[in-house]
């Protein structure tokens, strides 16, 4: 289940803001302007003004701004260890399977097993079955996908990020790789830091500092040139609609169908003439 906020209100701006913002500026500094000194000084401030404002609170019993941005530090730290240039050999998989997948885990375990705390769930079912907005979003993301996207590759030259996929094993490798990303996604930027950081802070702010953390990760990983016009508004759309159906889910099914259609442009891309009746835009 996703953890209820607190009873009392949480304004859109209040102090707690300032060390969540700066931890989540560390993104930015790790994923987009490649200066990892920036990213831990930025963290080592967050945590330090959060530490400072807590004083002897953060061990007391409840949710702690200084544990939970600990969390959401720990993860940049480790994902911010290794390139993020999309790459398909054995050695970066593995790379990427081991960093990506200990910035899942590290904080769920010291939230469970060191914190005592349970801030990080992942409720795959939450909301029950999907109702009919549900199924008919998920066929609009497919359509707006499959406009949008191939314009988007193509023209900006970014499908150029990713590797030359022109064999059967490539593409493969390339379908697993894509997918899997796409599911960790939502298992860190939402269900960890867009978590984390609504006990502290309003939903809409927790939405917006999560989606910088999450456009920063995508500007790195190859959504460069105008993708933040793309990945801020689906980085803002999948915490809303976590909130909405509590379903991690539904919120992964989104993400992979979306996913879908940016591999299909990937394999379009780099090989002209394969697919080039599926999309409306020609290979180059």
């Amino acid at each position: 289940m996703i953890e209820r906020a607190p009873a009392s209100p949480r304004p859109l701006v209040s102090f707690d803001v300032v060390p969540a913002l700066l931890v989540c500026l560390a993104a930015p500094a790790f994923f987009v302007l490649l200066l990892p000194w920036l990213g831990w000084l930025l963290l080592a401030a967050g945590l330090g003004i959060a530490l400072v404002r807590e004083r002897g609170r953060v061990r007391d019993a409840g949710p702690s701004l200084t544990r939970d941005l600990s969390l959401i530090a720990v993860g940049l730290l480790i994902v911010s260890s290794v390139p993020l240039k999309a790459e398909l050999d054995n050695l970066a998989m593995l790379r990427f399977t081991l960093a990506l997948g200990g910035a899942v885990v590290v904080p769920y375990v010291l939230s469970r097993w060191v914190y005592r705390d349970h801030a990080i769930r992942f409720p795959w079912r939450g909301g029950g079955r999907w109702r009919g907005w549900q199924w008919a979003w998920l066929g609009a993301v497919l359509v707006l996908g499959w406009l949008i996207l191939p314009f988007y590759f193509i023209t900006s030259g970014v499908y150029q990020n990713w590797p030359v996929v022109d064999t059967p094993d490539l593409i493969a490798r390339l379908f697993v790789g894509v997918g899997a990303v796409g599911i960790w996604d939502e298992l860190f930027f939402i269900c960890t830091c867009f978590v984390l950081l609504r006990r502290h802070v309003a939903d809409a702010t927790a939405n917006v500092l999560q989606a910088i953390v999450f456009v920063s990760f995508l500007w790195e990983l190859g959504y460069q040139a105008w993708g933040p016009v793309l990945t801020i508004p689906f980085a803002l759309l999948q915490a809303i609609i976590f909130l909405r159906t509590r379903s991690l889910g539904y919120v992964v099914t989104v993400h992979l169908l979306f996913d879908a259609v940016v591999f299909g442009v990937l394999v379009h891309a780099h090989n002209p003439g394969l697919l080039d009746g599926l999309f409306l835009v020609a290979a180059p």
